[in-house]
């Protein structure tokens, strides 16, 4: 709740002191460079060390941070460079946080249990991006931006109470034969994940498959700003409906990996749900329909959950609990190609419009899972 709220606090914020689009996209670039340089330095922290004390340490400073930044609003000392500062601090302190919270699910329920673990988690996850910009809205327009920091650092605290009471069965960070993993340096541990994660097969093909993603389809999402307003024509409330529509089929897949769990064969529905992925984002492309296209987006959220989820499943099943934290960086580091993809969705789409940028990369998109499909077989034969 914290983390989507800050999605919309932060914006409002330096909006407010600045008058300034462009320092919109800025304060967001920022926090992009920290995830591309750090991801795997925080995966192999991970490994090395306590993963729930990594998670303790990051929360609290996460709380600090929002805590810090509402004073300062709040003493009318907040100043635009606090907020870029804020923004690179806290997107460091998430880069710890992710690999460590991802790989504690593993650690926390027995294997049987992951993909239902895993489906719950990304309920929460898609509840939460449901509900927290909405919570973070009301607040600003009550208590202000002030408020709204008061309120984030307060859900980070109390997160960090709940996260002391889990216990890990994981004990102690260990190598492939057992022995301790404490005198190999950083760098030693950064490219034994690196070569782990390319060496075992299915853990690269689910890696391939969540960069195809977000490369080729997923950043369509970027250009439903020009789908809403000069295609659609039913303006900014109708690209919130678009989204909010995407936002209810994901919750809805998210439920059904939770329920269905292990009975799953992961795999199948993985590529399967990228093809639909690809499929369903060029027949969005080319609808003039808004209600078409409400259902459409409905179901793009069905088939983005079901392929993301199972891939971060497929990570974590098949990698031995001492090479989770960086296996679960690389796959983090998604974001960044996602940046890539919708830098590459706003050129095509300069140069041949929205619709075919949309209908193109789709259809890329998806044969690169077919090809994937039939190259390497045991991509389909993945539990």
């Amino acid at each position: 709740m914290g983390t989507w709220m800050d999605q919309v606090t932060r914006g409002w914020l330096i909006y407010e002191l600045t008058d300034s689009a462009l320092q919109l996209g800025l304060v967001r670039g920022v926090q992009a460079i920290p995830l591309l340089l750090l991801s795997p330095v925080a995966g192999s922290f991970a490994d090395r060390y306590s993963r729930k004390m990594q998670v303790v340490l990051t929360q609290v400073a996460n709380g600090v941070l929002f805590g810090v930044t509402a004073l300062l609003i709040l003493t009318s000392l907040i100043q635009p460079w606090h907020v870029y500062v804020t923004a690179v601090l806290m997107a460091i302190v998430q880069v710890f946080l992710q690999p460590a919270r991802a790989a504690l699910i593993s650690d926390a329920v027995p294997p049987k249990n992951l993909t239902n673990a895993i489906g719950l988690n990304a309920v929460v996850f898609n509840a939460a991006r449901s509900t927290g910009p909405a919570l973070a809205g009301v607040l600003i327009a009550k208590f202000g931006t002030g408020g709204a920091y008061a309120v984030q650092g307060t859900f980070f605290f109390l997160a960090t109470i709940w996260t002391v009471q889990l216990r890990s069965a994981r004990k102690a960070a260990s190598g492939p034969h057992g022995h301790l993993m404490h005198g190999e340096s950083f760098g030693q541990s950064i490219l034994e994940g690196w070569k782990f994660s390319w060496r075992n097969e299915i853990v690269r093909t689910a890696l391939l498959v969540v960069m195809f993603v977000s490369l080729f389809i997923g950043p369509f999402t970027t250009l439903l700003p020009v789908f809403a307003r000069d295609i659609l024509r039913v303006g900014a409330a109708g690209q919130g409906l678009l989204l909010t529509a995407m936002g209810v089929g994901a919750l809805c897949s998210a439920v059904l990996i939770a329920s269905a769990g292990d009975r799953l064969p992961r795999g199948m529905i993985m590529l399967g749900s990228v093809i639909l992925y690809g499929f369903f984002t060029v027949v969005f492309a080319a609808s003039h329909w808004f209600w078409l296209s409400m259902i459409l987006m409905c179901v793009i959220g069905l088939c983005h959950v079901h392929s993301h989820a199972l891939v971060q499943t497929i990570i974590q099943s098949y990698s031995p609990s001492e090479f989770r934290g960086r296996t679960m960086a690389v796959f983090h580091m998604s974001p960044v190609v996602l940046t890539l993809g919708a830098m590459l969705f706003g050129a095509l789409s300069a140069a041949v419009g929205a619709q075919w940028a949309v209908a193109s990369m789709g259809i890329v998109g998806a044969l690169i899972m077919v090809v994937i499909s039939v190259t390497l077989p045991g991509a389909r034969l993945i539990r």
